[in-house]
């Protein structure tokens, strides 16, 4: 299924078979591809770049396709891989997690810091976080293939 070219976000770099990869969803998501290119919220001699998720309802292309600046695009895999390390070490907590600290890291970003945490506002976290670590523990071939992926093509890039 080809990306649409018509629309505000302007596909430059393009996977029209993302639908294949998606993860566990792969040949039944609605995600049929992804792209990066030119945002749509872009001013007139402003641009940015940004990665967008192509959804598709079977009928029409879906106001729930995402789209994203890049920055946050890594920043979300950042968050990704220090909760992933996190976790892999969660089990000497009883609940996976401390309540009296659950600040899980502070990554130094642009002079300040993204604090990872663990969302203790959630009145369910001690349910949550158990269902988190299974859903993690059983994505995990997945996603570490994902992971080594990403850190064989950071070495290429020389990070």
């Amino acid at each position: 299924m080809k990306i649409p070219t018509n629309l505000k976000h302007k596909p430059v770099i393009v996977s029209e078979n993302y639908e294949n990869v998606d993860g566990r969803y792969a040949y039944d998501t609605d995600a049929k591809g992804i792209s990066l290119g030119l945002a749509q919220w872009n001013d007139r001699g402003k641009v940015d770049v940004s990665a967008k998720v192509w959804r598709h309802t079977g009928g029409k292309w879906s106001r729930q396709s995402e789209e994203l600046p890049l920055h946050r695009v890594l920043d979300l895999a950042i968050m990704v891989c220090r909760t992933k390390l996190y976790f892999q070490d969660a089990y000497r907590h009883e609940k996976l997690y401390d309540p009296e600290n659950p600040v899980i890291d502070r990554v130094g970003l642009q002079g300040d810091a993204m604090t990872v945490s663990v969302c203790t506002d959630n009145e369910r976290i001690d349910e949550d976080i158990q269902l988190f670590n299974q859903a993690l523990s059983d994505d995990g071939e997945l996603i570490g293939e994902r992971l080594r992926t990403l850190s064989r093509v950071l070495k290429e890039m020389g990070y």
